[in-house]
């Protein structure tokens, strides 16, 4: 048996497309440049995207920053000014609509901070695998409005870094493989007989766009060779995703920074997105700037100040590792081959790499993405016979890395555990002006829910209407005050 806890990454191995892509959209954002020939035929290493910008908010100079002028002589009203903190999922996901569905009478300019850069934080390091489902395959709380937002977000983002990478080709995404989505499906063997006849049922009630298919050991070993199914039964979803995270924040960053390029271009319409690399220590600095602060922080919101102590959240932190096939072992994962759910999780990102996670350390407050080698050890002590109980060949794998993050975790309900959205004003400054709000408590499924959500929360803000949020997400402010 190879040893699991050796943390040397491999050198000199070939470029993805995932990594291809992403050096060219931080290039881009360090450097934009309309000018086509700004992309070099030739992939560069570019600068860490670790700037960090200390102009005033709208300056005309920054290298995270699109400004877009007006084309009209005449002298426009104020802008309106919206600071979103946080660049994670539920921050970038706000910013978006915030550009997209503002009014198209009014000069819009939207201020990200977050001082670990985008996807810097546990969104960055999420484990990516995308459905709609509970661990029981019932149909989560709004499962079918967020997994179609979620959708059309990744598409954009997608859209986003192919127009970047191949935009002297003008390649569409079709010709094209993506740098943030791997389409294999999902596979969920069943451990626990107790729970198959109920799973069975919800299976039944799946969507016609992420479907669930009942399959026996024998068809899921054709899609997952030396896969072990204790119960002889299985649960396939071929439209699953498995997501890179980094990448589709990063791509997403530079759908906004486009967006607000092209509604501008129209000549009537004028968006402007920032992008602050600093810290905010306290919520009232920002007060005299800003039409709306939209606190995206995660599980970091719980350390302002204004907010601390107020917010039903528990913190959990996860370390997920990296796994490499040794050069030795000859047999591959299958190219077209499903990642696989159970009590630990594997995303596969190729035949020869794959991420297994993930562990739970409740109470932690370490939201450092960085990790220990003996909390790497650690943790595939937990993870290794998870999941060696449905892939055995995963004891040929060696670890090469780990990375950490710190959830978000909310309260349980009648309806799951679902995000905390709202109005806080009361904890800051006490008006009722809707100044401030918040989005946090994603927990384990930030993909699935941070699109429609943060769709819902932007038309909120723009409009000042509180009740565009569904009570189910703000009913943790009346039960606060019970």
């Amino acid at each position: 048996m190879r040893k699991q806890t050796s943390l040397n990454v491999t050198q000199g191995q070939r470029k993805s497309t995932v990594d291809e892509a992403r050096d060219m959209v931080m290039m881009f954002i360090q450097n934009p440049n309309p000018n086509p020939a700004y992309i070099s035929s030739k992939w560069q290493k570019p600068t860490p995207l670790m700037s960090t910008y200390n102009g005033s908010s709208c300056s005309p100079s920054s290298s995270f920053s699109v400004r877009c002028s007006f084309s009209s002589s005449v002298c426009p009203r104020r802008p309106l000014r919206y600071a979103v903190l946080g660049a994670g999922f539920a921050g970038l996901s706000v910013a978006w609509n915030l550009l997209q569905h503002g009014s198209r009478e009014s000069h819009l300019c939207v201020d990200i901070y977050d001082e670990v850069g985008i996807g810097g934080g546990a969104s960055g390091v999420a484990g990516g695998l995308l459905h709609p489902y509970s661990p029981k395959v019932k149909l989560l709380w709004r499962g079918a409005e967020c997994w179609n937002e979620t959708l059309n977000l990744l598409h954009i983002a997608e859209d986003a870094l192919l127009k970047l990478v191949n935009k002297r080709k003008c390649e569409t995404l079709e010709n094209k493989e993506s740098p943030i989505v791997r389409r294999r499906g999902i596979l969920r063997p069943v451990v626990n007989l107790k729970n198959m006849n109920i799973m069975t049922e919800n299976a039944q009630n799946c969507l016609a766009n992420c479907r669930i298919e009942p399959i026996h050991e024998d068809a899921a070993k054709n899609l997952v060779p030396n896969l072990s199914v204790p119960s002889n039964l299985a649960f396939f979803m071929p439209e699953a995703l498995n997501i890179n995270a980094r990448s589709y924040l990063e791509g997403l960053y530079l759908a906004c920074q486009n967006l607000a390029n092209d509604m501008s271009a129209l000549g009537h319409v004028n968006r402007e997105v920032h992008f602050h690399q600093k810290s905010v220590q306290s919520l009232p600095d920002l007060a005299g700037e800003y039409d709306a602060v939209i606190i995206c922080f995660g599980a970091r919101a719980v350390f302002l100040p204004e907010l601390s102590g107020k917010l039903p959240l528990r913190t959990c932190r996860g370390i997920i590792t990296h796994l490499q096939l040794g050069d030795d072992i000859r047999e591959e994962y299958p190219e077209h081959s499903p990642s696989i759910l159970s009590d630990a999780w594997l995303a596969v990102h190729g035949a020869r790499n794959m991420d297994l996670g993930s562990t739970w350390d409740w109470k932690s407050m370490n939201y450092s993405r960085n990790v220990t080698t003996n909390e790497a050890s650690k943790a595939m002590e937990v993870l290794l016979p998870k999941a060696s109980s449905v892939y055995p060949a995963i004891k040929n794998w060696t670890a090469t890395g780990a990375v950490g993050g710190l959830r978000a975790m909310p309260p349980l309900t009648a309806d799951g555990s679902l995000p905390l959205l709202g109005c806080v004003d009361e904890y800051v400054d006490g008006s009722q002006t809707c100044k401030y709000w918040l989005f946090t408590g994603l927990g384990a499924r930030g993909l699935l829910f941070h699109g429609w959500l943060g769709k819902l929360l932007a038309l909120a803000v723009l409009s000042r209407d509180k009740s565009l949020l569904p009570s189910e997400l703000t009913s943790w402010k009346h039960k606060r005050h019970q």
